[in-house]
């Protein structure tokens, strides 16, 4: 028995009998008989998991060159401890297979879900050649009704989640830690979307995939007619839900329609006086009526600015808002673990969406024309920004590798590349931050529903990228001050597009807008947009997680002395919970 061993042996019996340890041996010097019981547990738990460390350093699959007597000091506040060097060689590489099994076991979910990826491109691709015929769309909802199912069940868990996350994190918060969380994560939010913005127009600018004109280019949908202060007035609007449950399915929208003349119209006069118009010709957009109208979409962000408030309010009320506050709690925790049942069928759920995509997608040749260009700007761009930006953020303001945080968020990229929407990946989002990168739910519950409403990074880069694009194919030069108005605009847009699918071709229409291009050019890049939509939804998910954990690093001091959140809801001093996990951490 080691003297650590000794020691913890005797903290034990002494603290069974309610008495202090007012003992010195074996080198450890600790506190006095005047400690309170619930501090000595404190620092028995912190001696045992350091005393775990210890144990695996000097384990038997270490080759050790030479042992040494081990003296281990307590401070007085029992956490510092002192070590003396024990010189140890490199650890063999052990190819035991109950290692190999407890690898497979640990990484199980992410290997699952990669197979159902390779395994949803081989079936699509083997269906789609199987025959000469193509593909009709009823048979296509046939192969992707598993995956509908669980993407069904995805949506299902988001209000839920967003609302009772953002109520019971902000709510057990103190007010001005809560305004200090929220700006730092505003702030991220709004410097990376810049930054992606900022890559974006560099990279199109000197790739130059637009060749100034639109040949091979194949025309898909049709553009919308909209009005830009519309779109930027409709952001607050959808802010300031006027009805909450309207909010949970549908999303204000102001369309604009052509008037319908009549002989003798009033109004012709005017026209004609105002902007020298003629019958027969293009009415300006000013002069379109105005119709208020709601799409079946979820008002994200009036649920987000509800909860927010609303936990503000229950923090400011105390102990009387303390029944309201573990209620979302309690909603909050059960939506967790429906998501923890539901994670372990995304994998098959993964497979048979995208087997459906690749049976849908219409022809792979457009890749290779002048939309593979642009295609691979975006795409260029967006791993730019999520592995080299992004990580280097991260490691600058926390001092530490994001490699292991990158790794352990890979079920949440490939569910969002699955689901091509960010929103619906929240419970997956959630899971991996909190199990496997034990980041503080306070924080998580909090920034993740603000990051899935107004960080689009993903986003922004590809609006910026396909309006020069456009205005590229059309042979139109820009000037620095149309740049920055498209930069500006872009990121504007991208705070307003919603966390679903495709969201960002509506937002787009705005920056065409801003540089003279029409509605309808926005057909120009429909083709590939299905394909792209994925690829920044990933982006958007990663840039989200990665600023869940720095803001936590930049909080976790603030977070220690606010105390810890028990199984119950109260706030309690940090104990060995905290420190427990530093030990963890440290292992990985």
């Amino acid at each position: 028995m080691t003297p650590l061993d000794q020691v913890l042996q005797e903290e034990e019996s002494l603290l069974e009998k309610g008495k202090a340890p007012l003992v010195t041996s074996a080198g450890v010097n600790r506190d006095q008989a005047d400690q309170s019981l619930k501090d000595r547990e404190s620092r028995l738990n912190w001696r045992r998991a350091v005393a775990r460390v210890c144990r695996k350093r000097d384990s038997p699959n270490r080759d050790v060159s030479s042992q040494q007597q081990q003296t281990v000091v307590w401070s007085s506040d029992g956490r510092t401890t002192t070590t003396t060097p024990t010189t140890m060689s490199r650890p063999r590489f052990s190819c035991n297979p109950q290692n190999f099994k407890n690898a497979i076991r640990n990484n199980l979910l992410p290997i699952l879900t990669i197979s159902g990826v390779s395994g949803g491109v081989i079936l699509g691709l083997i269906l789609r050649y199987s025959r000469d015929t193509p593909w009709t769309k009823r048979e296509i909802m046939y192969v992707g009704y598993v995956g509908e199912l669980f993407l069904r069940a995805l949506k299902a868990l988001i209000i839920p989640l967003i609302v009772s996350s953002l109520v019971s994190a902000i709510g057990s918060l103190d007010l001005s830690l809560s305004k200090k969380i929220g700006l730092r994560a505003v702030g991220y939010y709004m410097t990376t979307t810049v930054l992606a913005v900022i890559l974006g127009i560099i990279l199109v600018v000197t790739i130059h995939p637009g060749k100034g004109n639109d040949e091979g280019i194949t025309k898909a949908g049709e553009g919308r007619t909209v009005y830009t202060p519309d779109l930027l007035m409709d952001l607050p609007r959808n802010l300031f839900p006027p009805n909450l449950i309207q909010a949970c399915f549908e999303t204000h929208k102001t369309a604009i329609v052509e008037p319908k003349l009549e002989e003798n119209d009033t109004r012709i006069p005017e026209w004609i006086r105002k902007y020298n118009w003629s019958e027969g010709g293009e009415l300006p957009k000013a002069e379109w009526d105005i119709v208020m109208e709601h799409t079946r979409a979820l008002n994200i962000m009036g649920l987000v600015s509800f909860a927010t408030v609303l936990g503000l309010a229950l923090a400011k009320l105390g102990p009387k808002g303390k029944p309201l506050l573990d209620f979302f709690q309690s909603l909050s925790d059960a939506s967790m673990v429906i998501t923890s049942w539901l994670i372990w069928i995304s994998p098959v759920g993964i497979l048979f969406l995208v087997a459906s995509m690749m049976i849908e997608m219409e022809d792979f040749s457009v890749m290779l024309g002048q939309l593979g260009m642009y295609f691979g700007t975006v795409v260029l761009g967006i791993f730019i920004h999520g592995l080299v930006v992004l990580p280097l953020l991260y490691t600058v303001l926390t001092r530490k590798l994001p490699f292991r945080f990158l790794a352990n968020m890979t079920q949440a990229y490939i569910t969002a590349f699955a689901t091509a929407s960010s929103s619906g990946t929240l419970p997956v989002t959630f899971q991996c931050l909190e199990e496997k990168n034990h980041i503080d739910t306070r924080v998580t519950r909090f920034v993740i529903p603000i990051g899935a409403t107004i960080n689009m990074d993903g986003t922004a880069l590809y609006e910026a990228v396909a309006a020069i694009f456009i205005a590229q194919v059309r042979g139109m030069p820009l000037t620095i001050g149309q740049i920055v108005a498209i930069s500006i605009t872009a990121t504007a847009a991208a705070i307003g597009a919603a966390g679903i699918p495709q969201a960002g071709l509506v937002t787009m229409v705005m920056v065409l807008d801003v540089v003279g291009l029409p509605p309808e050019d926005m057909t120009l890049i429909i083709a590939v947009d299905w394909l792209l939509d994925r690829f920044r939804t990933m982006i958007n998910v990663l840039g989200d997680s990665i600023g869940a954990g720095l803001v936590y690093e930049l909080s976790k001091k603030e977070l220690e002395r606010l105390g810890s959140v028990n199984v119950n809801g109260d706030v309690e001093r940090p104990s060995n919970e905290i420190g427990m996990d530093a030990v963890e951490s440290s292992k990985m």
